[in-house]
């Protein structure tokens, strides 16, 4: 094989170390058979162990799941309390089998004003599985993108006003480590299902030089099929990070 053929092959083979998935459609997946909304999240929670489990077989390491948005605290009272009796169910069922398969858990987001048993179980999954390395499962729950730049921003002006940090020390690559998790690396490709084309409000910062793949498929349905579609469509891209020439991210 010419070199030419075989970095051809290594490259149709990549697979992106951090995948990234607004987890969209449930509500209307459950609408569409004529089920109650809180049946489309059952259904998705199914989504996410596949997602997961499919994840970890081809070599994904990281994987960000948009689970609860903090602007999804609008929505009626009775939807809310079935996803924090969902989360509940999922961290109490699938943590041990999360941590049997080496599964990282890290949460971003807002913790301040949680239910102390839902911040208290968000902290066990983190302190449980905080050794494990086979992938890392990032869950943004109460989680929007403006609110972590807000955030970062108090952080670093916190430091600037302690006299421990100078302004003109703030860079794009040191400001990005006062975000909520900023060992993770940027994701390499941003999966959204259901059809919908934009980004809600997630990883606005971490997403810069993303690929965005959108699926038409309901967040129910999204399968390892589906996701390795996904990874044919990252494969087909060129990833310039703003200059003319294709590089691998780092």
């Amino acid at each position: 094989m010419s070199d030419a053929e075989h970095q051809q092959t290594a490259a149709s083979t990549e697979v992106p170390h951090h995948v990234a998935i607004i987890m969209d459609g449930n509500g209307r997946w459950a609408s569409a058979r004529g089920m109650p909304r809180v049946e489309g999240h059952r259904r998705g929670v199914e989504a996410v162990r596949r997602t997961i489990r499919a994840a970890g077989e081809l070599g994904i390491k990281v994987v960000t799941i948009f689970s609860f948005s903090a602007e999804n605290w609008s929505r009626p009272a009775s939807e809310v309390g079935e996803l924090m009796g969902l989360l509940r169910r999922f961290i109490r069922n699938d943590l041990a089998q999360l941590h049997e398969s080496g599964v990282r858990v890290r949460i971003i987001g807002e913790r301040e004003g949680l239910e102390p048993d839902i911040a208290r179980l968000l902290t066990e999954a983190e302190e449980l599985t905080r050794n494990n390395t086979n992938l890392t499962l990032v869950v943004a729950f109460n989680y929007g993108a403006r609110q972590e730049i807000v955030r970062a921003a108090k952080r670093a002006a916190q430091l600037v006003a302690d006299g421990k940090l100078k302004p003109d020390d703030i860079t794009p690559d040191s400001f990005a480590g006062f975000l909520d998790a900023p060992d993770i690396p940027d994701p390499d490709l941003i999966i959204r299902t259901s059809g919908e084309q934009r980004l809600s409000n997630f990883l606005l910062w971490q997403s810069a030089y993303s690929e965005l793949v959108f699926v038409p498929t309901y967040w129910p349905d999204f399968d390892r099929a589906a996701l390795e579609a996904a990874i044919d469509s990252f494969r087909q891209r060129e990833r310039r990070f703003g200059g003319l020439a294709a590089r691998t991210a780092s």
